[in-house]
C-alpha cells in the first residue's frame, strides 16, 4: 500500500515538473516571437529608413532596405504596414511589408529580407545624457564650454557667405531670447538621418529643441564678429 502512494506521489510531481517546464518554455517562445501588427494610413514623413503614419500612435517605422520608388515617395500615399515590435527600442517597430493601395487595391512594394542596421538612431532614454543650455549671452562661454551633449532650444537656419572668393552654404541654430532678439548661434556641422526624419515630422513648428554632439568651440574674436559659439552635429530634434 505504502508502495503504491509512494509510486502514485512521484508520479504527480513528475507531471507537475513536466507541465510547469513547459508552461515556462512556451512563456519563453512567446516572448521570443514578437507579435506582427498591421497600421494602415497615409504617410506624414519618410527619411531615409524612417516612416511615419498617425495611425501608429507615437512609433516610428523602421524599413531595413529599399523600396521600390524610393521611401520617400512613400508621402502623401496610402498605406499598409505589417511591422513587429523591437525589444529595445520602444518608439522603433520593425517594417516586416508595406503594400500601397492604388484604386481599391493594395500592391507589395516592400518585404524584409536583411537585417536592421540602426546606426544613428537616439534611443529615448538616451536623451537624458544631453544637457539642457541656457544661453543668455556671448561673452559667458561658462554657460557652453566644457559639455560634450547639449541640447538647446532655437530655430534653424541656411544661408549663405563669402569665405575669400566663393561662397558656401551654412547652417545655423539661432538662439533668440524672450523677446525675439538673436542671442547667439551654433554651426550645425552635420545632421543625422534620424534628426531630418524628426525634422519632416516638425514641419507646423518653427522653433524646438536640438539634440547635439559638440565638435568644436569658436574662438572669441571669431565669436564677436559672428556670434557663433560652437560647432556640433544634430542626432535629433523634438519639442522637449
Amino acid at each position: 500500500m505504502a508502495f503504491r502512494k509512494n509510486g502514485l506521489l512521484s508520479f504527480m510531481v513528475t507531471v507537475s515538473v513536466i507541465m510547469i517546464a513547459s508552461a515556462v518554455a512556451f512563456g519563453q517562445t512567446a516572448q521570443t516571437q514578437p507579435q506582427t501588427k498591421d497600421y494602415e494610413g497615409v504617410v506624414k514623413a519618410a527619411v531615409g529608413h524612417y516612416l511615419y503614419i498617425p495611425q501608429a500612435q507615437g512609433l516610428d517605422i523602421f524599413v531595413a532596405g529599399n523600396i521600390q520608388g524610393g521611401l520617400e515617395n512613400l508621402v502623401g500615399k496610402e498605406v499598409r504596414v505589417k511591422a513587429s515590435p523591437i525589444a529595445d527600442k520602444p518608439n522603433l517597430i520593425l517594417a516586416e511589408s508595406i503594400e500601397i493601395k492604388e484604386g481599391t487595391m493594395y500592391n507589395s512594394v516592400y518585404t524584409r529580407s536583411a537585417e536592421p542596421d540602426y546606426a544613428g538612431y537616439l534611443n529615448p532614454r538616451d536623451r537624458e545624457e544631453y544637457v539642457a543650455l541656457n544661453i543668455t549671452n556671448i561673452n559667458k562661454p561658462e554657460e557652453w564650454e566644457g559639455k560634450a551633449k547639449v541640447k538647446v532650444y532655437g530655430k534653424l537656419q541656411t544661408s549663405r557667405v563669402k569665405e575669400g572668393s566663393q561662397e558656401k552654404e551654412v547652417t545655423h541654430i539661432v538662439l533668440t531670447d524672450r523677446k525675439g532678439k538673436e542671442i547667439g548661434r551654433i554651426i550645425v556641422n552635420g545632421m543625422s538621418e534620424y534628426a531630418n526624419f524628426y525634422l519632416k515630422k516638425l514641419r507646423l513648428f518653427d522653433r524646438f529643441w536640438f539634440y547635439l554632439d559638440v565638435t568644436g568651440q569658436v574662438d572669441k574674436r571669431v565669436r564677436a564678429r559672428t556670434r557663433e559659439l560652437f560647432s556640433g552635429n544634430v542626432v535629433f530634434c523634438g519639442l522637449y
